[in-house]
């Protein structure tokens, strides 16, 4: 690969900052402003699941078709592109079509970060794919972190609608500044293409399928939390704007922290099963305990650990899911590892929606725990059979 030079890492890491902004400006409010439009829970479970069941469709697809084509830039057009129009979609008064084709749209932005994180990765040597991840994991966290933080701001300054047209703005102003970004013109394996019979190689790969299963219940937790219904139990508390935005900066702000040492000093020390496992257990306790929290900063104080956790495991889930593939094919094996935790991203809102409407809201947070748990007793598994594994090749 061509060495990458200081101002086009720049300008990556300032593309990715930009894409997630993009997507994220609303969603602090998202819940409560599709409650303002008059859907019931379990529909704005729906409009909540379909960003993670439109990626659980075309993740896998699009991360084949870059490998077999060796490219990855016009996949990050394509995702700049979509984060704009999702974000238009979302203003169009009417039916509540319009909301969910807004959060399909924003499902196939999300798609395109295959593409990101393989061309991210192309820029180190492939022992360091855990540290790569790592980094690219804290630039994602803090673009998150930056559009939610506007989210409350500018609804309550400007209006409901004025964080979809934020962040409508900065997807197009992103899509310019990715238009420059430089891919080498040669790939990366300067072939024609993965081969079908290496696309099955790698999805068989072990280390891939358990951490992509891990992955997909951290994400029926954050779907159900963070990104889905947190807000709106703030909201129901008496929460403000400016609490939200606070409530986003007490989870973002320690997930930022944890994602940048978790590869570096936490796995190192503790191993990665330990550090994963850790990290879901304090997850699936904050989640249970907001069904007993009424007060907003008490609210606040469960999202700070719960944030830390969240970092603990997504980084080295996302590190690990390509640790064990050749680089030809890992846009292939991040493609298959995105599209299973998408499957979390669409199952952990939609049941937790059909949950809240039935039983009420602390429900859907009494399941997020239970998925959190699931995952922490896999973690259990899988150190014990590496364990085993050591062992017998030991003797």
């Amino acid at each position: 690969m061509e060495p990458s030079t200081r101002s086009q890492r720049l300008l990556f890491m300032t593309v990715t900052l930009m894409f997630w902004i993009a997507m994220y400006t609303y969603v602090p409010t998202l819940s409560p402003y599709l409650s303002s439009r008059g859907l019931s829970l379990d529909l704005i479970g729906v409009v909540l699941g379909s960003y993670g069941f439109v990626q659980l469709l075309i993740r896998f697809p699009l991360g084949m078709l870059s490998d077999r084509y060796g490219k990855r830039k016009p996949f990050i057009l394509l995702g700049m592109l979509a984060a704009s129009v999702s974000c238009l979609l979302f203003i169009i008064p009417g039916s509540w079509l319009w909301p969910l084709a807004g959060r399909a749209m924003a499902g196939l932005c999300a798609s395109t970060w295959v593409a990101f994180t393989v061309m991210y990765a192309n820029y180190f040597a492939a022992e360091d794919a855990t540290k790569a991840m790592g980094n690219i994991s804290v630039m994602t966290v803090s673009g998150q972190m930056i559009g939610m933080l506007l989210s409350g701001w500018m609804s309550e300054g400007f209006g409901a609608d004025a964080p979809f047209v934020l962040g409508a703005v900065i997807g197009g102003i992103g899509l310019l500044l990715a238009l420059v970004i430089h891919e080498p013109a040669k790939p990366l394996h300067e072939r024609s293409g993965i081969s079908f019979s290496k696309i099955q190689s790698v999805i068989r790969t072990k280390l891939l399928l358990q951490v992509a299963l891990l992955s997909l219940l951290a994400h029926c937790v954050l779907f159900i939390t963070m990104f889905g219904f947190t807000p709106l139990k703030a909201e129901d508390m008496g929460g403000s704007g400016l609490e939200l935005t606070l409530l986003v900066f007490a989870f973002m702000a320690p997930h930022a922290l944890a994602s940048m040492f978790t590869a570096r000093w936490f796995a190192p020390r503790f191993g990665n099963w330990t550090t994963i496992g850790a990290g879901f257990i304090l997850s699936a306790v904050c989640t249970v305990s907001i069904c007993y929290v009424h007060s907003i900063w008490i609210l606040m104080l469960t999202q700070v650990i719960n944030g830390f956790a969240q970092g603990l495991h997504i980084p080295l889930l996302l590190g690990l899911a390509i640790r064990d593939v050749d680089p030809p094919g890992r846009a292939t094996a991040m493609g298959l590892y995105q599209a299973v935790y998408a499957a979390g991203m669409f199952a952990g809102p939609f049941l937790a929606g059909w949950l809240n409407e039935s039983w009420g809201l602390n429900s859907g947070f009494a399941l997020g725990g239970m998925f959190g748990l699931i995952a922490a007793a896999l973690c259990l598994v899988y150190y014990r059979s590496d364990r085993k594994l050591i062992k017998s090749i030991n003797d």
